[in-house]
């Protein structure tokens, strides 16, 4: 497997250049065993709704550490990714903390981008963290980051939508289409808007069929498999018989939309969805969004594994302050916050008996369904299996090639992305 600069090669160099930093400004530290010195920190969350919360969150660790500086950054999360790859290789301008999407810490850590974090104060009560949320976190056998939130992913439905047409929510794919028909002949709108760009949500489908894009322990590509192909005819078949309404650009921002303005009754989405949801004119009662879990496809009922974690640049400056950063970020009462402002489930078990966490019915929702949802390959190339799945998603969806041709194509890019796989 090819490997970037190592960790320890990466620091020494970062040493030795006066260019190389994480914090643009202040190289901080210990002073008397007080943290001191800047930390920035790359936020990935949603403009306007996410980053406020935990902005915030960020503010109160400056005040537990007032000598402390906090340089808050959001970057937007489809660009941050090849933002820090890019400023860690220069070694200029990467940020002390990344708020990373769970498949690209062991990128990162494969890179040697990111600090172990094993033995410091990050990794702090680290037995309270759910498994599954863990298993992100490592790369062998070190920890690199702490995950922050776990989600998964539910169908979103309008219930006055459905009280109005005589349905209730689906449960597989079959009873999809009888809802979206019933819905048009009752409302005129469509049933369900299928996020067209964005092949994160082809996934449940994928499981649903009983496939998955790799089987990281065997080393094989498994998305050329009959199952893969099965997952490919299924969603067109929901946009062909008008179960659907699908993009192929904008996504997010056409599916949120039609949503929120009562266009369609139904979305495939997650937690981090809820709070731009209740924003539109459909949700000004909140009761009026209901969750269920995705429909089951013709094998199973499935849905991914997602969420975030936080993790500490190898060449950090400032390597105690951003540990203990972490650990604040990452800590209970950070986490019942979140949960109670954003609905975002936490990591850590003892989270959930907060009042917060109790009073939120959308983590209660989700909860069980991220402890049976399908964990993705935690493999370096994790992240890049992505791409090509959403050209050829994109494609079945938009009448540009067939399900056997896409399922084909994609397994041969995995092939010459993963060396040595079957």
């Amino acid at each position: 497997m090819r490997r970037g600069i190592t960790a320890t090669a990466l620091v020494a160099a970062l040493a030795l250049a006066a260019t190389a930093c994480g914090s643009d400004d202040e190289t901080g530290g210990k002073s008397s065993g007080e943290l001191s010195g800047t930390v920035t920190w790359w936020d990935t969350s949603s403009v306007g709704s996410e980053d406020k919360v935990f902005k915030k969150l960020a503010e109160g660790f400056e005040k537990k550490h007032p000598k402390v500086d906090v340089k808050y950054v959001n970057v937007p999360f489809g660009e941050a990714q090849n933002k820090f790859k890019n400023a860690a290789q220069a070694g200029d301008g990467a940020p002390d903390v990344i708020r990373s999407e769970v498949a690209w810490t062991p990128d990162f850590a494969n890179l040697g981008y990111l600090a172990p974090l094993d033995g410091t104060a990050a990794l702090k009560n680290q037995d309270d963290f759910l498994k599954q949320a863990v298993a992100s976190t490592k790369y062998e056998d070190k920890t690199y980051a702490v995950p922050q939130v776990i989600d998964s992913m539910g169908i979103f439905y309008n219930k006055k939508m459905f009280e109005e047409a005589g349905v209730e929510a689906p449960a597989n794919l079959a009873d999809l289409k009888t809802v979206a028909k019933k819905i048009k002949d009752k409302t005129g709108k469509t049933g369900l808007y299928l996020r067209g760009d964005d092949p994160y949500y082809f996934l449940s489908f994928l499981y649903g069929e009983g496939g998955d894009m790799v089987d990281a322990g065997s080393k094989s590509v498994t998305i050329d498999k009959p199952e893969g192909v099965k997952a490919f005819k299924a969603v067109k078949a929901l946009v062909d018989d008008g179960t659907a309404k699908t993009d192929a650009s904008d996504g997010w921002e056409n599916m949120m939309q039609a949503f929120k303005n009562g266009d369609v009754a139904m979305m495939i989405n997650g937690p981090w969805a809820v709070a731009d949801t209740l924003t539109g004119k459909e949700f000004t009662d909140k009761a009026n969004l209901g969750v269920a879990p995705v429909p089951a496809g013709s094998a199973a009922q499935g849905a991914p594994q997602g969420g975030h974690n936080l993790a500490v640049y190898a060449g950090s400056k400032n390597l105690d302050a951003s540990y203990a950063f972490v650990e604040y970020m990452t800590s209970v009462d950070s986490q019942a916050t979140a949960a109670g402002e954003l609905n975002l489930l936490p990591t850590r078990t003892s989270a959930y008996a907060k009042k917060e966490a109790v009073d939120s019915e959308i983590v209660g929702f989700f909860k069980p369904v991220v402890e049976t949802a399908v964990e993705r390959p935690w493999i370096p190339e994790g992240g890049s299996l992505f791409e090509p799945l959403r050209i050829e998603y994109t494609k079945v969806l938009t009448g540009q090639t067939t399900p056997e041709k896409a399922a084909k194509a994609t397994g041969d890019s995995y092939r010459k992305l993963l060396e040595g796989w079957k």
